[in-house]
Parts: structure tokens; sequence; C-alpha cells
């Protein structure tokens, strides 16, 4: 056999076998209302098919996936693969009124889209309001066939899902927020895989229970599905490696506590190595603000088999709610494996210097279709919140993704969202906590076109204008390396020096210190319109964000076909 033959034979071979190893996944959702009890009493939620968490979704690097979603609930819907690219489906990705209107109770659609380059913890959620209190679940992408973990292999794989819960209608709550202006009701208890813990009222059944073989091997695959709390997370007298995060495998680092903000996921190693007992694994929230907040702790139950015991379960000592050192510690720690940073750009084409934060806005405004003329908030304005001075308001009229596509934008979004803040001030010096000139911020579907294959480094900046908090930032539709974090006010020249061009970590959702800033630095490659926004509900209800622009390449693989014919429409 001459060479080029035998060159196309190992082509074909290679084709053949990813062929073999792809297979095509497909579920039904049903989004409906039940009844569930928690915390002493019943409360009709909304949930998929039946359940909180709903279901896990499982597939295998390079399978095709299509997900038919039926909505019978009473709500708006709208379903969001969080972490997955999306390559040539964006119309799949599910964020309200950014890539596609809601399904509207007693309507369906179905998300198709290929699972690319991608392996490990993922999530889907409701991307609608407050709805995805209740309506989310755990999106495991296991290695292709033949291929391992980078990382001793477990005997046992478990996803471990933090969540909310009110004891009132998500939907009132919803409701009461806006039209306050002052945001929603604190939760009454956080949740282990949809269960409180025996720490509440109630906890007969309301405890999640892992049984554990000594000396055996657990992969947790942490997902913070949480609306508006990060959280610290710890198994009593165990220590935990961290092995991936965000679906992206890292060095691994040892800890005795991970911390994850909403849309994070961490997956870690633990070892049941310890005496034969039952320990309890717990979270609790991780607050850098002054606002208040549900100071609650949420537990499940490590139970080792053979345990005879009948002491209740030895319970970890959490970080005080306040430590950002510990948050920090723990964020700024984790790097990736050397030879994964294939694709860091070194040289940038745009740069973004984008401030975050909390502001106000006048009644009336930014509130869907409800409209008053009086709020709660300070100098009875509404609270709001920012990028580069500007609350992103959603359109009604059609979608971002399909405005940009069809190249009917006018009155949809306007293509201005500023590369710098309007104007240029103090960040984050406390001397600016309600200072009215920095205070009061406009409305606008303001978006941000980025050139295809651009390389982009985004600086974001926190500020102090409505006090300091940890902002969680997601970018939808890209992983980004992290090259640095810290606090005060970003030196373009100071603080350049410490960035990592090494190996730096890569995720999809990064946790901005409070009163400080973080770097991050991506290559544009993927055609569509990427929401970005704080994962923090409340926050990006009042406006922390905007939408990306990508612009379509050269040939038909960085191009976007047109919409499903079930596509939804507002």
């Amino acid at each position: 056999m001459s060479r080029s033959m035998l060159l196309v034979a190992c082509v074909f071979s290679l084709a053949l076998a990813s062929v073999v190893s792809s297979s095509a996944v497909e579920h039904t959702l049903i989004v409906k209302n039940r009844f569930l009890r928690r915390l002493c009493s019943e409360q009709e939620v909304t949930v998929v098919n039946g359940s909180m968490p709903g279901p896990v979704i499982r597939v295998r690097e390079g399978d095709s996936l299509t997900v038919h979603v039926v909505n019978q609930s009473p709500v708006n819907i709208s379903l969001h693969w969080h972490g997955l690219f999306q390559r040539r489906s964006g119309w799949a990705d599910g964020a309200a009124y950014v890539t596609q209107c809601p399904i509207v109770p007693g309507s369906s659609y179905t998300y198709k889209f290929n699972i690319t380059d991608q392996r490990g913890t993922l999530w889907w959620h409701s991307h609608k309001s407050m709805s995805r209190a209740t309506v989310y679940g755990a999106f495991i992408i296991h290695p292709r066939h033949g291929k391992n973990y980078p990382f001793p292999k477990p005997d046992k794989e478990v996803p471990i899902v933090f969540g909310e819960w009110w004891n009132a209608s998500i939907a009132a709550v919803d409701i009461q927020g806006l039209t306050t202006g002052l945001g929603p009701n604190l939760s009454n208890a956080f949740t282990i895989n949809g269960k409180p813990g025996d720490l509440y009222p109630c906890p007969e059944k309301d405890t999640f229970k892992l049984k554990v073989k000594p000396d055996n091997v657990y992969l947790l695959r942490l997902i913070n599905a949480a609306l508006n709390n990060q959280l610290f997370f710890k198994i009593a007298n165990h220590n935990l490696t961290v092995v991936a995060i965000d679906a992206i495998y890292t060095e691994p680092y040892s800890t005795e506590v991970v911390v994850s903000a909403p849309g994070q996921t961490v997956d870690v190693l633990f070892i049941a190595n310890k005496a034969p007992k039952s320990y309890y694994m717990a979270i609790q929230p991780y607050s850098s603000s002054v606002a208040p907040f549900d100071n609650t702790t949420g537990t499940a139950i490590i139970e080792y088999e053979g345990s005879t015991s009948s002491l209740k379960p030895e319970m970890p000592i959490l970080p005080p709610f306040n430590d950002t050192p510990t948050a920090h510690k723990f964020y700024s720690n984790l790097t990736s494996p050397l030879h994964q940073v294939t694709d860091l750009p070194l040289q940038v084409d745009e740069r973004l210097f984008i401030t975050i934060g909390m502001s106000m806005s006048p009644c009336g405004i930014g509130i869907g279709s409800k409209t008053n003329t009086t709020c709660l908030g300070p100098n009875g304005m509404r609270f709001s919140a920012n990028m580069n001075g500007l609350s992103f308001q959603m359109p009604t009229k059609m979608s971002i993704l399909q405005a940009a596509w069809s190249g009917a934008h006018k009155g949809v979004f306007t293509a201005d969202f500023p590369s710098h803040p309007l104007v240029t001030f103090d960040y984050t010096n406390i001397s600016n906590v309600f200072n009215k000139a920095f205070m009061v911020t406009q409305k606008s579907t303001s978006v941000k076109k980025i050139p295809f294959n651009s390389s982009v480094e985004i600086v974001f900046q926190n500020t102090a204008i409505m006090g300091m908090e940890n902002h969680p930032i997601h970018l939808h539709g890209y992983d980004f390396y992290v090259l640095a974090m810290g606090f005060g006010n970003f030196n373009h020249i100071q603080d350049v020096n410490k960035f990592n061009l090494f190996n730096p970590q890569k995720r999809n959702t990064i946790s901005v210190p409070a009163g400080g800033w973080a770097v991050i630095r991506f290559r544009a490659d993927n055609p569509g319109t990427w929401v970005m926004h704080c994962h923090l509900e409340t926050h990006l209800s009042w406006g922390l964000g905007t939408v990306l622009v990508v612009e379509e390449g050269p040939t038909p693989f960085y191009k976007l076909p047109p919409p499903p014919s079930d596509y939804p429409q507002c």
C-alpha cells in the first residue's frame, strides 16, 4: 500500500471510530406544576418530569442531543444548557429574549445541538426570571469511549446539586420583588439534591443520604444551582481534591473547603477513608455584601457501610459567611494542566474594560409589563444593576439573535455598548457609596459587536457605588481563561505583571472579587449572540448584563443556519 493510500485509510479509520463512538441522544422534558412538601408544608412549584432537581442528562463527547420541551406549566419557560458551546446551534442556547422567545404555556420547542470538544459537569436550567429556582438539573458529559479521566478512576460518580427553597409561590416572590423594586424575599432554606437536610424543621425524608464503602473513591459533581447565593461546601473530617471546574480539567488541588458561585460546577474526589460512621456534607453562604441573605445551613449525610454508630453525624466547621480571604484563595489558586493550555491568545485584538455593580433607576421601567410610579428603594427609586453605567433591559419584540440574524434589529437592540465606562472615577473607594453622580443608571438594550476570530480581553472592575460584593459573571457560548484576579482598582501597568500566561484556569463563570477585579481572555470564534451576565438572579433581573454579538466567519462552518420551524416567537 502506498503512503498516500495508507494516510487515507488512517483518516477513514479515525472518522469511522468517531462515528461509532458517537450517539444520537433524545429526551422529552415535561414542565409542569406539582405540589412538593418541604419544611413542614406543601408548596405548588414548577418542575421538570415531576422532580426537583429535574432529570440528569448524560451524554458522551461527540454525541448529538435532541430535547423536546413541553410546557404544561402556567408560566413562560426557556431552558438554557449552561456551559454548552452551541456551535452553529445558537437557536438552542435557551436565553430568554436573547436567543429565543420563551416557550409559552401549552406549547413546545425542540432543542437540538452537538456535544463538541467538551467533557465534564455542566447543568441545565430555566433562563426566565426566577423559575430556575425549581427548574434545573445536572448535565453530565462523559469522555468518548476509550478515553479516560486524567485522574484516578472513581468507584462511583454522584451529582450533588445545591439549590434554594422558598415557602411561597416562586411566581409571587418574583412579582413582589419586581413591583417593589427591592428584589425578592430571601429563601427559607438551602437544598442538596432538592432536600434541605435535618437542621431545618421536619427533616423526615427531606435529607439526601449517600452511602459509601470504606476506602472507595467518589467523584462528587458539585453544581451550584442556587439563585442568589455563593456557597461554601465542606465534608466533615474529609479532604477533597478538585479535578475539574465548569467542565474543564484542572491541576489537582487539595482543599478542605470548596466555594462556588451560582452557575459554577466543581468536580471533587474524596476518599472514604475515615472511621466508619456518618458525616455531614454541608453548605452555607459566602456573602461579601452588607445586604441581607439566607444565613442558614443545608446538609446531607454521608453514611459508611457497616457503621453501627447511633450518634448524630459529625458536622464540619464551615468558614464565616464573610470569609473573603478563604473564598479568594480557592478561586484564585486553581490552574490548568500545562498541556491543556493550547488556545490562549497571547495578542489582543479587542480590549473591554467593564465596570459592574449596583445602581438605582427611576420607577416604572425595567419591570416588564407592570408599571408603577413609586418604589420602596432609596429616594423613591428601584434597585438596578449595570455594566459600564448601562442597565440591561431585555427586548420583548423578538430575540436579539433573530433580530441580528435577520438584520431587523431596529427597535430590538442598539450596537453601542461602550468598551470603557461612561464615567471614570475611583471605582472601589467607599466614599463613592450612594454618590448620586454615579448612582442612577439608564436602561438600554445595548450590545457589543465583536469581529469574528478576534482575541478578546475583558477586565471586569467591581464598584462600590451601592456597596461591594462578589459578582459571578457568566458568558454564554464560550469558556475563557482567567489571567488574574485582585482587589482595588485594576492598574493597567502594574497588574499586567500578575497575568498567568502559563497555566491559567479556564471556566465559563468567573467570580469577580468584592471590591476588586478579574481579567479574562478568549478567542471569539463562535458566531452568535451571547449574553454575559451576573448569575445572581436578582442582579440579572436588575440589569447586570449585556450581549456580545460575535460576527459570522468566512466559511459555512462559521455561519448560523436558519432558525428551526418550531422556533418560539414573542
